[in-house]
């Protein structure tokens, strides 16, 4: 197993490494927030305050030696399924049902302002007299779209529309995006929080990290291996879900599967049931909370400290005035309708949280946002079921139909 490869411009670190160098960026954010207030305060997440420096500390290492640090990102990727699949063995069908409408407002809402993220960058991007495909590209090619469908719309709007360095401009959008979802959704909650004084209807264990008493009592050996083996379960049946849909020619994230096939065994298996291992099945626990913690957070700090802001520098102006734009419009769309359409109450404030991060980020983003929030101010199951699913599935499905139509239309 390759630790590490140098070359003459490289720095090459494998899986185990990258891991390891994962959960040292968690720690030193965990720190840094317990040092500095207004980051607890504002529920910026820790592994957004480590990622962000330490991809800094890597940009400065490629500045002064001429050495790009480069990451393999396969664990990164276990980690994701393990997270969504945790989310989906802590819904009840109750929270479904709930779900139901609020589901379909923020839905709505969220195709609305898909139609506009990509006018607002088609817009800025002529006023610097550049083709509607670079908006595109700062719009839901690589904003609500994220890395991936950024990396995968690319090379085409390249070949069809001139757009020779559309890669870099959908990889720098995507980037810079990434970083303002993760500093927006802590404020905006904390503001609605404060001004209309909310807080959660009841008490209940939460969904993403554990409380300081829950801390105290401890977890035992076999509560934490019988909540593995129950993700491992539903990932194995989401991954048969998954090749079963590929079949019929419709792909999706294998997380998105995995989020599916804990739901359905949740809401199978009767609560008062004792499995061959002696023990219940394990939705809403502290293990549960627990591993779904230790998953993100990892994961976002990988994603974080593997940005490599020295490739966004030359593309640096017509991006941060667009993304300047869709800014502003993602504040605005979050405070004065996400909120009020969701009901004004301490969910729509959890759900605006995690819409900072769908608006310019990614599913796991949004998680991040929601998951600092409800650390600090309670839980909030009804946001952790409908946002995952807007942004994990919907939104793919609308962002496919949306994008050729503005590509050939503007």
């Amino acid at each position: 197993m390759d630790l590490l490869t140098f070359t003459d411009d490289s720095l090459q670190l494998g899986p185990f490494l990258v891991v390891t160098l994962g959960i040292i960026v968690l720690f030193v954010g965990k720190r840094i927030n317990d040092a500095f207030g207004f980051l607890r305060e504002f529920s910026i997440p820790e592994p957004v305050t480590g990622g962000l420096l330490f991809s800094v500390l890597f940009g400065l290492v490629y500045a002064v030696f001429g050495v790009a640090v480069e990451f393999d990102l396969g664990a990164r990727d276990v980690l994701l399924v393990y997270f969504f699949t945790t989310i989906g063995i802590n819904a009840s069908l109750k929270d479904l049902v709930a779900g139901g409408k609020p589901l379909v407002v923020l839905l709505v809402i969220t195709i609305a302002y898909m139609v506009l993220q990509n006018l607002t960058g088609i817009s800025v991007a002529a006023l610097f007299d550049l083709p509607a495909a670079v908006g595109m590209l700062s719009g839901t090619v690589s904003l609500i779209g994220g890395h991936g469908t950024a990396i995968a719309w690319a090379p085409q709007i390249a070949d069809d529309f001139g757009v020779a360095n559309a890669m870099e401009i959908g990889i720098a959008s995507a980037t810079f995006g990434l970083i303002l979802a993760s500093l927006m959704g802590g404020p905006i909650a904390k503001f609605l929080i404060k001004r209309h004084k909310l807080q959660p209807a009841q008490t209940e264990p939460q969904d993403v990290g554990v409380s300081d008493e829950q801390r105290q009592k401890g977890i035992g050996h076999l509560d934490f291996l019988d909540a593995v083996l129950a993700i491992h379960f539903c990932a194995i049946l989401g991954m048969f879900l998954n090749e079963g849909l590929q079949e019929v020619g419709l792909k999706l994230p294998l997380f998105v599967t995995c989020l599916f096939a804990g739901i359905i065994i949740t809401n199978l298996i009767p609560k008062d049931f004792v499995r061959w291992t002696g023990t219940h099945w394990p939705s809403r626990t502290p293990t549960i909370a627990l591993i779904a913690d230790i998953s993100l957070g990892t994961f976002l700090a990988m994603s974080l400290m593997s940005m490599q802001l020295w490739t966004l520098v030359d593309l640096a102006g017509p991006i941060f005035t667009i993304l300047a734009a869709q800014f502003v419009l993602a504040v605005v769309i979050n405070i004065y309708i996400v909120f009020p359409a969701m009901g004004r109450n301490y969910d729509a404030a959890v759900v605006s949280a995690g819409f900072g991060g769908i608006s310019l980020g990614s599913t796991p983003t949004a998680m991040a946002n929601m998951a600092a929030v409800t650390q600090r101010y309670g839980a909030s199951h009804l946001a952790f079921i409908i946002v995952p699913l807007v942004c994990a599935f919907f939104i793919d499905l609308v962002n496919a139909l949306l994008i050729p139509f503005f590509l050939n239309n503007f």
